[in-house]
């Protein structure tokens, strides 16, 4: 049977407590998974820099993994596939403690460019979980991470850039995290993989449906 590379990570990494529960992870996509994330060059109007500092920002300009999309592509199947099978969401509740049940599966590609930054923010909410995947490389792409932050906003911690690393959290009201303005010589590519409640509305931006656990 294949390795679950998501399981394999999460299983080899301690949490980190401080300034949140969070797990640092490494080699969390299969290499032709996130060969085919490298290889995969959008519509231009999918890149972009400042936003106003929230994500919403840009909405209309979003790249969601779609079931169009995984139809078309078989990396990307494959890619919402190891996400949403019975084993990962079992890790994440057993070892995050995330509560999967009855969570939509949600995928997004981010292409940033210069000028982008993000203000803190908590994800609290419908995600139930978030893990931020970087896919950028480069001599400057590893200083790319998330930064960790206090809630008044001032970044204690950043999380690793490096290509195919993970930042991992379950949101709460501690979860304060955002990107510091500095300079991105090229692409910030990232995955943004969440489960969310069915109270999410727009389920146009869904990898797969709700699934009960």
């Amino acid at each position: 049977m294949e390795t679950n590379c998501v399981i394999a990570a999460l299983a080899t990494t301690p949490v980190t407590p401080r300034p949140f529960p969070h797990w640092q992870l490494y080699d969390v996509l299969p290499a032709p998974v996130a060969a085919a994330l490298m290889a995969w060059v959008p519509d231009p109007h999918f890149m972009g820099g400042d936003s106003g500092g929230q994500r919403a920002g840009r909405n209309g300009h979003r790249l969601f993994i779609t079931p169009a999309q995984q139809a078309a592509n078989t990396a990307l199947a494959q890619l919402a596939a190891l996400f949403d099978n019975t084993q990962t969401r079992a890790a994440f509740t057993d070892i995050c403690g995330a509560h999967l049940e009855n969570a939509a599966l949600r995928l997004e590609l981010c292409l940033d460019t210069d000028g982008f930054w993000l203000e803190p923010h908590t994800d609290i909410g419908a995600k139930r979980l978030t893990l931020l995947v970087p896919l950028s490389m480069g001599a400057q792409a590893a200083q790319w991470g998330t930064d960790l932050m206090t809630p008044q906003g001032d970044p204690v911690a950043r999380a690793s850039g490096l290509f195919n690393s993970g930042l991992l959290f379950i949101p709460s009201a501690h979860s304060w995290h955002g990107f510091v303005p500095r300079p991105l010589a090229a692409t910030r590519r990232t995955l943004i993989v969440n489960y969310v409640g069915p109270e999410w509305r727009a389920s146009e931006e869904l990898a797969r449906r709700i699934q009960a656990v």
